[in-house]
């Protein structure tokens, strides 16, 4: 069994044991009666939004796209997520209008109408379409590399960002000649 003096509570069991009854009653009595020195009152549910707007308008802003560099890391994240939201809402778009009205939009009518542009018209369309999938797509077997514990340290996601780049150039170019 342990004894008070190895665990160190010699002084303070003295100390609550020798204390005049009156002492150990008024310590009780302080810690019974609780005295609130914040004045609180009720508030409509409206209220809380006003005072945490009030609040918000307050706190300062963050400044991180104004002290930071530009990094190929964040930059190549958010080109990611712009991408694939592009990517998305044309596929989207595209399948919605397929469904909306079959006869315009099947590939008969497609082929039909692209083949009646300009070329400079259909070169933009390509390099339009192209550039952000092959970014997309090379970008996402990037991320499947981290995933897979490769290129984590700065210089490889550095590293693999400008060859994602590089890639995408290429491959925007073999696409958009095809």
């Amino acid at each position: 069994m342990m004894s008070s003096r190895a665990v160190g509570l010699g002084p303070a069991f003295r100390r609550a044991a020798l204390a005049p009854k009156f002492a150990r009653n008024q310590v009780a009595l302080r810690s019974a009666i609780t005295r609130r020195g914040v004045q609180t009152q009720s508030l409509p549910p409206a209220a809380s939004d006003e005072i945490l707007n009030a609040q918000r308008l307050k706190r300062p802003s963050s400044p991180h796209f104004t002290i930071y560099q530009p990094q190929i890391t964040w930059l190549g994240s958010i080109a990611n997520r712009v991408t694939g939201g592009g990517l998305s809402a044309l596929l989207y778009g595209f399948s919605l209008a397929y469904l909306i009205a079959p006869g315009t939009f099947d590939s008969a009518h497609i082929v039909e109408f692209v083949a009646g542009l300009p070329e400079i018209v259909k070169t933009s369309g390509k390099v339009i379409l192209a550039a952000p999938f092959a970014f997309h797509s090379l970008n996402g077997l990037r991320h499947l590399s981290w995933d897979m514990g490769k290129f984590l340290t700065v210089k490889g996601a550095h590293t693999t960002g400008y060859a994602v780049l590089g890639a995408t150039a290429v491959s925007t170019v073999a696409l958009v000649l095809m």
